[in-house]
């Protein structure tokens, strides 16, 4: 049935019948998470420093003040962990889509080139690596239109895609 927008039934016992390329029996989909310079952190105006999706175990945001651990690793996403990923799939010839932060692509020009040279998808993972539960929808909306002209921008044409992340009721609207 469905409520409130939800739709918990599906297909059910119906689902359509797909005929993959060469007669595949299993797809894979790989994505990459694209967030490292959008995540909350002080040198973004940001009040906190970002506590989510780390490998701290039960970090918490520092209101006030950077957090170096945190900041370590996401810079490290962007510096290097990044291109492992980007040489390794471009050499196995092996297609990607990327959920990309729109303020992370704004910081990192060359990681943009990479992922249109690569011929990859680029999907919107909105402007910011924000939890958008509590976003004013107005916000929310100048952050999706800023994002899509971001991708537009960097050469990474707009996106067909979008995965907020952490969106709210008002994100699909």
């Amino acid at each position: 049935s469905s409520y409130g927008g939800r739709d918990v039934v599906g297909y059910a016992s119906n689902p359509p019948i797909v005929k993959w390329p060469r007669g595949a029996k299993v797809a894979l989909n790989l994505v990459l998470n694209y967030e490292e310079g959008g995540e909350n952190c002080l040198l973004h105006g940001d009040g906190e420093s970002e506590k989510l999706l780390s490998e701290i175990v039960g970090a918490s945001a520092i209101v006030g003040q950077r957090h170096a651990n945190i900041e370590s690793l996401y810079d490290y996403g962007a510096r290097a962990g990044f291109w492992r990923l980007h040489d390794l799939l471009v050499r196995k010839q092996v297609p990607c889509t990327v959920f990309a932060v729109g303020m992370a692509l704004e910081r990192n020009p060359p990681a943009c080139k990479a992922m249109a040279r690569a011929g990859w998808e680029v999907a919107s993972h909105g402007y910011r690596w924000w939890d958008y539960q509590n976003v004013d929808e107005a916000m929310e909306r100048e952050h999706i239109q800023r994002t899509v002209k971001i991708h537009e921008e960097m050469g990474l044409g707009r996106p067909v895609g979008m995965y907020q992340g952490k969106p709210n009721v008002n994100t699909r609207k």
